[in-house]
Protein backbone atom coordinates (compact mmCIF):
# COMPACT_ATOMS: atom_id res chain seq x y z
CA UNK A 1 0.00 0.00 0.00
CA UNK A 2 1.58 3.51 -1.28
CA UNK A 3 -0.25 6.67 0.50
CA UNK A 4 0.25 9.66 2.16
CA UNK A 5 -1.92 12.65 3.08
CA UNK A 6 -0.48 16.33 3.14
CA UNK A 7 -2.30 19.49 2.88
CA UNK A 8 -1.86 21.55 0.36
CA UNK A 9 -2.73 25.35 -1.08
CA UNK A 10 -6.22 24.21 -2.14
CA UNK A 11 -8.51 25.51 0.80
CA UNK A 12 -9.29 22.77 2.98
CA UNK A 13 -8.24 19.95 0.94
CA UNK A 14 -6.08 16.34 1.35
CA UNK A 15 -3.83 15.35 -1.65
CA UNK A 16 -3.09 12.10 -1.30
CA UNK A 17 -0.59 9.93 -3.65
CA UNK A 18 -2.86 7.31 -4.42
CA UNK A 19 -1.48 3.53 -4.90
CA UNK A 20 -3.26 -0.02 -4.20
CA UNK A 21 -5.11 -0.74 -1.53
CA UNK A 22 -7.63 -3.19 -0.63
CA UNK A 23 -10.97 -2.38 -1.19
CA UNK A 24 -14.53 -3.84 0.66
CA UNK A 25 -14.56 -6.49 3.68
CA UNK A 26 -15.86 -9.95 4.06
CA UNK A 27 -16.64 -9.29 7.40
CA UNK A 28 -19.58 -11.20 9.14
CA UNK A 29 -20.59 -7.73 10.58
CA UNK A 30 -21.17 -6.08 7.05
CA UNK A 31 -24.38 -6.74 4.82
CA UNK A 32 -23.23 -9.10 1.87
CA UNK A 33 -26.61 -7.87 0.27
CA UNK A 34 -25.00 -4.53 0.01
CA UNK A 35 -22.09 -5.48 -1.78
CA UNK A 36 -19.48 -4.82 0.80
CA UNK A 37 -17.16 -7.71 -0.80
CA UNK A 38 -15.60 -9.31 -2.09
CA UNK A 39 -12.53 -7.94 -0.78
CA UNK A 40 -10.33 -6.51 -3.78
CA UNK A 41 -7.18 -4.75 -4.84
CA UNK A 42 -7.96 -1.38 -6.47
CA UNK A 43 -5.15 1.30 -7.79
CA UNK A 44 -5.82 5.04 -7.60
CA UNK A 45 -4.42 7.63 -9.20
CA UNK A 46 -3.83 10.99 -7.08
CA UNK A 47 -6.18 13.11 -5.90
CA UNK A 48 -7.75 15.41 -3.23
CA UNK A 49 -10.37 15.11 -1.43
CA UNK A 50 -11.77 17.72 1.65
CA UNK A 51 -10.72 17.23 5.16
CA UNK A 52 -14.30 17.60 6.59
CA UNK A 53 -17.71 17.73 5.12
CA UNK A 54 -18.90 20.61 3.21
CA UNK A 55 -20.28 22.72 6.39
CA UNK A 56 -23.61 25.43 6.77
CA UNK A 57 -21.00 28.45 6.06
CA UNK A 58 -19.83 27.08 3.15
CA UNK A 59 -23.08 26.31 1.67
CA UNK A 60 -24.46 29.80 2.29
CA UNK A 61 -21.36 31.00 0.66
CA UNK A 62 -22.21 29.11 -2.48
CA UNK A 63 -26.43 29.89 -2.31
CA UNK A 64 -25.13 33.94 -2.19
CA UNK A 65 -23.00 34.17 -4.76
CA UNK A 66 -24.84 31.66 -7.19
CA UNK A 67 -28.45 32.12 -5.96
CA UNK A 68 -28.83 28.44 -5.69
CA UNK A 69 -31.97 26.66 -4.66
CA UNK A 70 -32.25 23.53 -3.93
CA UNK A 71 -34.53 20.45 -4.68
CA UNK A 72 -35.49 20.65 -1.23
CA UNK A 73 -36.71 24.29 -1.16
CA UNK A 74 -37.99 23.28 -4.57
CA UNK A 75 -40.12 20.53 -3.22
CA UNK A 76 -41.16 22.24 -0.68
CA UNK A 77 -40.05 19.59 1.70
CA UNK A 78 -37.60 17.34 3.19
CA UNK A 79 -37.24 14.14 5.41
CA UNK A 80 -36.47 15.06 9.14
CA UNK A 81 -36.04 12.58 12.06
CA UNK A 82 -39.16 12.38 14.75
CA UNK A 83 -37.23 13.46 18.06
CA UNK A 84 -35.71 16.68 16.26
CA UNK A 85 -39.30 18.13 14.87
CA UNK A 86 -40.92 20.53 17.21
CA UNK A 87 -44.71 19.99 18.24
CA UNK A 88 -45.89 22.57 16.28
CA UNK A 89 -44.58 21.40 13.26
CA UNK A 90 -44.97 17.89 14.44
CA UNK A 91 -48.97 18.80 13.92
CA UNK A 92 -48.64 19.46 10.52
CA UNK A 93 -47.05 16.01 9.66
CA UNK A 94 -49.53 13.74 7.72
CA UNK A 95 -46.89 11.20 6.27
CA UNK A 96 -43.80 8.90 7.37
CA UNK A 97 -41.76 6.53 5.29
CA UNK A 98 -43.67 2.76 5.20
CA UNK A 99 -41.17 0.96 7.28
CA UNK A 100 -39.57 3.48 8.70
CA UNK A 101 -41.81 5.83 10.99
CA UNK A 102 -38.91 7.53 12.86
CA UNK A 103 -38.62 9.90 9.24
CA UNK A 104 -41.31 12.57 8.96
CA UNK A 105 -42.37 14.72 5.85
CA UNK A 106 -41.55 17.73 6.60
CA UNK A 107 -42.89 21.04 5.06
CA UNK A 108 -40.61 23.57 4.70
CA UNK A 109 -37.74 21.44 5.56
CA UNK A 110 -34.26 22.35 3.88
CA UNK A 111 -30.77 23.08 4.34
CA UNK A 112 -31.42 26.32 5.91
CA UNK A 113 -34.00 24.97 8.26
CA UNK A 114 -33.13 21.21 9.30
CA UNK A 115 -35.79 20.47 11.34
CA UNK A 116 -38.44 22.66 9.60
CA UNK A 117 -39.61 26.24 8.88
CA UNK A 118 -39.16 27.35 12.92
CA UNK A 119 -35.55 25.63 12.92
CA UNK A 120 -32.18 27.75 11.34
CA UNK A 121 -28.74 26.38 11.26
CA UNK A 122 -27.46 29.94 13.00
CA UNK A 123 -25.78 28.03 15.39
CA UNK A 124 -24.69 25.40 13.92
CA UNK A 125 -22.90 27.75 10.79
CA UNK A 126 -19.72 24.66 11.43
CA UNK A 127 -22.08 21.70 10.82
CA UNK A 128 -22.26 19.91 7.77
CA UNK A 129 -25.14 21.12 5.63
CA UNK A 130 -27.91 18.75 5.32
CA UNK A 131 -30.75 18.01 3.21
CA UNK A 132 -28.26 18.08 -0.03
CA UNK A 133 -29.25 15.93 -2.97
CA UNK A 134 -26.52 14.48 -5.08
CA UNK A 135 -27.84 16.77 -7.63
CA UNK A 136 -27.30 19.55 -5.08
CA UNK A 137 -23.78 18.35 -4.50
CA UNK A 138 -23.32 18.73 -7.93
CA UNK A 139 -23.65 22.28 -8.59
CA UNK A 140 -21.91 22.79 -5.48
CA UNK A 141 -19.02 20.68 -6.70
CA UNK A 142 -18.76 22.62 -10.33
CA UNK A 143 -18.99 25.66 -8.75
CA UNK A 144 -16.17 25.03 -6.77
CA UNK A 145 -14.00 23.82 -10.26
CA UNK A 146 -14.15 20.04 -7.98
CA UNK A 147 -16.02 16.82 -7.79
CA UNK A 148 -17.74 14.27 -5.59
CA UNK A 149 -15.41 11.27 -4.94
CA UNK A 150 -15.98 7.86 -6.53
CA UNK A 151 -16.64 5.36 -3.96
CA UNK A 152 -13.31 4.01 -4.33
CA UNK A 153 -11.41 7.33 -4.01
CA UNK A 154 -13.48 8.18 -0.90
CA UNK A 155 -13.02 4.84 0.75
CA UNK A 156 -8.98 4.72 0.15
CA UNK A 157 -8.99 8.60 1.57
CA UNK A 158 -11.52 7.53 4.95
CA UNK A 159 -9.09 4.32 5.62
CA UNK A 160 -6.31 6.67 6.24
CA UNK A 161 -3.94 4.24 5.20
CA UNK A 162 -5.21 1.29 7.69
CA UNK A 163 -5.20 -2.37 5.78
CA UNK A 164 -8.67 -4.18 6.18
CA UNK A 165 -9.69 -2.05 9.25
CA UNK A 166 -13.82 -1.58 10.49
CA UNK A 167 -13.25 2.14 10.90
CA UNK A 168 -10.77 4.53 10.04
CA UNK A 169 -8.78 4.69 13.39
CA UNK A 170 -8.54 0.86 13.95
CA UNK A 171 -11.01 -2.05 14.55
CA UNK A 172 -12.67 -1.28 18.15
CA UNK A 173 -14.95 1.27 18.36
CA UNK A 174 -14.66 2.90 21.25
CA UNK A 175 -10.76 2.32 21.95
CA UNK A 176 -10.18 2.75 25.71
CA UNK A 177 -13.51 3.91 26.29
CA UNK A 178 -13.68 7.07 23.87
CA UNK A 179 -15.65 7.89 21.02
CA UNK A 180 -14.34 8.49 17.63
CA UNK A 181 -17.63 9.28 15.78
CA UNK A 182 -21.24 10.48 15.84
CA UNK A 183 -23.32 7.80 15.84
CA UNK A 184 -26.44 6.71 17.77
CA UNK A 185 -26.03 5.76 21.44
CA UNK A 186 -28.52 3.82 23.28
CA UNK A 187 -31.57 2.39 21.78
CA UNK A 188 -32.48 3.21 18.47
CA UNK A 189 -35.05 5.31 17.65
CA UNK A 190 -36.23 6.37 20.77
CA UNK A 191 -33.36 6.90 23.09
CA UNK A 192 -30.15 8.78 22.15
CA UNK A 193 -27.84 9.05 25.38
CA UNK A 194 -25.91 11.18 23.69
CA UNK A 195 -22.73 9.69 25.34
CA UNK A 196 -20.74 10.87 21.91
CA UNK A 197 -21.83 14.03 22.99
CA UNK A 198 -23.88 14.81 20.45
CA UNK A 199 -27.50 13.88 19.25
CA UNK A 200 -27.60 15.50 16.28
CA UNK A 201 -24.87 16.59 13.64
CA UNK A 202 -21.65 17.23 15.24
CA UNK A 203 -19.14 20.29 13.98
CA UNK A 204 -17.11 19.34 10.91
CA UNK A 205 -13.89 19.34 13.48
CA UNK A 206 -15.34 16.89 15.87
CA UNK A 207 -12.92 13.85 16.94
CA UNK A 208 -9.91 13.34 15.82
CA UNK A 209 -8.66 12.96 12.21
CA UNK A 210 -7.76 10.11 10.82
CA UNK A 211 -3.60 9.17 9.70
CA UNK A 212 -4.92 11.40 6.24
CA UNK A 213 -6.38 13.96 8.13
CA UNK A 214 -9.74 13.46 7.38
CA UNK A 215 -12.43 14.58 10.17
CA UNK A 216 -15.78 12.51 10.44
CA UNK A 217 -15.46 10.35 7.73
CA UNK A 218 -17.63 7.92 9.19
CA UNK A 219 -20.47 9.05 11.34
CA UNK A 220 -22.24 12.51 11.35
CA UNK A 221 -23.55 12.67 8.10
CA UNK A 222 -23.81 9.98 5.16
CA UNK A 223 -21.38 11.62 2.29
CA UNK A 224 -22.71 11.02 -1.50
CA UNK A 225 -19.99 9.66 -4.18
CA UNK A 226 -19.92 9.97 -7.91
CA UNK A 227 -20.32 6.31 -8.42
CA UNK A 228 -23.81 4.66 -9.84
CA UNK A 229 -25.37 1.71 -6.83
CA UNK A 230 -24.81 -1.76 -7.78
CA UNK A 231 -24.67 -4.70 -5.38
CA UNK A 232 -21.81 -5.95 -8.01
CA UNK A 233 -18.33 -4.78 -8.65
CA UNK A 234 -16.92 -4.29 -11.98
CA UNK A 235 -13.92 -5.77 -13.39
CA UNK A 236 -11.63 -2.56 -14.12
CA UNK A 237 -9.94 -1.78 -10.57
CA UNK A 238 -7.83 0.72 -12.20
CA UNK A 239 -9.30 4.18 -10.84
CA UNK A 240 -12.93 1.83 -10.90
CA UNK A 241 -15.85 4.75 -10.84
CA UNK A 242 -18.69 2.87 -10.84
CA UNK A 243 -21.94 1.14 -13.24
CA UNK A 244 -22.33 4.11 -16.37
CA UNK A 245 -25.68 4.26 -15.73
CA UNK A 246 -28.44 3.32 -12.58
CA UNK A 247 -31.16 4.53 -10.04
CA UNK A 248 -29.48 5.31 -6.98
CA UNK A 249 -26.10 7.00 -6.13
CA UNK A 250 -23.39 5.52 -3.55
CA UNK A 251 -23.33 7.38 0.03
CA UNK A 252 -20.74 6.13 2.39
CA UNK A 253 -20.18 6.49 6.17
CA UNK A 254 -23.08 5.93 8.20
CA UNK A 255 -24.56 8.98 10.17
CA UNK A 256 -25.38 10.33 13.94
CA UNK A 257 -28.88 7.85 13.45
CA UNK A 258 -26.77 4.83 12.40
CA UNK A 259 -26.62 1.99 15.48
CA UNK A 260 -25.67 -1.65 15.25
CA UNK A 261 -28.71 -3.02 16.24
CA UNK A 262 -30.43 -1.24 12.92
CA UNK A 263 -27.45 0.77 10.67
CA UNK A 264 -24.25 -0.55 11.51
CA UNK A 265 -22.98 0.83 8.49
CA UNK A 266 -20.80 3.31 9.72
CA UNK A 267 -17.43 0.95 8.84
CA UNK A 268 -15.20 2.17 5.89
CA UNK A 269 -15.94 -0.61 3.84
CA UNK A 270 -20.08 -0.14 4.55
CA UNK A 271 -22.39 1.38 1.93
CA UNK A 272 -25.96 2.52 1.36
CA UNK A 273 -27.80 4.38 -2.09
CA UNK A 274 -30.57 7.10 -2.74
CA UNK A 275 -31.83 8.28 -5.78
CA UNK A 276 -30.23 11.28 -7.28
CA UNK A 277 -33.07 14.00 -5.84
CA UNK A 278 -33.44 12.67 -2.19
CA UNK A 279 -33.00 14.66 0.60
CA UNK A 280 -32.99 14.17 4.74
CA UNK A 281 -31.80 15.46 7.81
CA UNK A 282 -28.73 13.11 7.64
CA UNK A 283 -27.15 13.15 3.83
CA UNK A 284 -24.35 15.46 3.17
CA UNK A 285 -21.00 15.66 1.47
CA UNK A 286 -17.69 16.30 0.93
CA UNK A 287 -15.57 17.23 -2.41
CA UNK A 288 -12.39 15.97 -4.36
CA UNK A 289 -10.72 17.02 -7.20
CA UNK A 290 -8.09 15.50 -9.62
CA UNK A 291 -4.20 16.58 -8.32
CA UNK A 292 -2.70 18.83 -11.06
Amino acid sequence: MRSNGVTTEKEHMILLEGGNFLMGTNDQEGFASDGEGPIREVHLDPFYIDAYAVTNKEFAEFVQCTSYVTEAEKYGWSFVFHQFVSEKVKREVNQAPQGTPWWLVVNGADWKHPEGADSTIYHRLDHPVVHISWNDAMHYCNWKQKRLPTEAEWEFAARGGLEQKKYPWGDELTPNGVHQCNIWQGKFPYENTAKDKYVGTAPVYAYPPNNFGLYNSVGNVWEWCSDWFSSTHESNLNNPAGPIKGHSKVTKGGSYLCHRSYCNRYRVAARSANTPDSSAGHLGFRCAADAD
